[in-house]
């Protein structure tokens, strides 16, 4: 089995203390040499100038590849477009085009009268951009707003044929989920890279609502061993376990890259590179 290549999610700080931590989580993770890191947005865009802050700081401090979450929701087409124009002006080439969340307060994605209405039509303007590397989002089981799994596969081709270049699926827990999705992008004329995300499952409870928001589904071999490690006290060590499990089943199956939900807290997923033979190999030089 080769060692593959990693990338890591992290959210934007805050708060000052959450600054602090941020780096934290950098410093733990970047000797580990990861392809890119991406920051993202909070739901309805809230976190909008501090995903900017993050990005920008985050390239310029640590030189390594920061791939900015960039969505649709509650702003201009002209917004999104200066937005997406000042991470190229801070020599950000690689971006995550997303349709976004709606705002707590809100059910469903709204379009913004001058938005932008899908991840294809973002897509599409930063491509003709020409100037960035554009990851997009993919889902391994039925999105929740989909018809169905054959709609999920169409509109992820549509992003492709629109100019992205490589996708980041959602989390799932079987490797063969992952296995089936790929096969059936294939057969649709898929041949773009296709990443597979992968979460930790930091906090049992906080993971299962995850779950059921983005129709991830749970086995219940792993809720029954999390019921039992939580009366152990032993869920770190069997979180560890499952997710190595499952990225070493993934790369068996011929996966080369692997993509991890940090949730900021980054020794769960230092621990499970380091099981895969991912170890430090940089060390960040200009963090304060």
């Amino acid at each position: 089995m080769s060692i593959p290549s990693v990338s890591f999610e992290f959210f934007p700080p805050k708060t000052l203390e959450a600054s602090f931590h941020l780096w934290d989580c950098v410093n733990t993770l970047a000797p580990l040499d990861p392809s890119f890191v991406s920051v993202t947005y909070g739901a309805g865009g809230t976190t909008r100038q501090l995903t900017h802050e993050a990005v920008t700081t985050l390239h310029k401090a640590t030189g390594l590849c920061v791939a900015a979450h960039l969505t649709c929701v509650d702003a201009t087409k002209a917004e999104t477009l200066e937005i997406a124009k000042g991470y190229a002006d801070a020599g950000v080439r690689d971006l995550v085009a997303l349709r976004g969340d709606a705002p707590k307060t809100t059910q469903n994605f709204k379009q913004h009268p001058e938005g932008f209405d899908s991840s294809i039509s973002l897509t599409e303007a930063l491509a003709e951009l020409d100037t960035f590397n554009i990851r997009v989002g993919a889902y391994p089981e039925k999105h929740p707003e989909a018809a169905d799994h054959a709609a999920d596969i169409a509109f992820l081709k549509r992003k492709f044929d629109a100019g992205a270049t490589s996708a980041i699926t959602q989390f799932f827990f079987e490797a063969d989920t992952f296995f089936r999705f790929r096969d059936d992008c294939v057969k649709a004329g898929i041949d773009a890279p296709i990443i597979p995300g992968i979460l930790p499952i930091e906090n049992w409870a906080g993971t299962q609502r995850f779950a059921k928001q983005c129709g991830a589904h749970i086995p219940n071999v792993i809720h029954d061993a999390f019921e039992n490690a939580t009366r152990d006290g032993t869920t770190e060590l069997l979180a560890t376990a499952i997710a190595s499990e499952l990225c070493d089943d993934l790369l068996q199956g011929g996966v080369d890259h692997l993509h991890f939900y940090t949730l900021n807290r980054p020794e769960l997923t230092r621990d499970i590179c380091h099981a895969l033979g991912v170890t430090p190999k940089v060390q960040l030089q200009n963090v304060a």
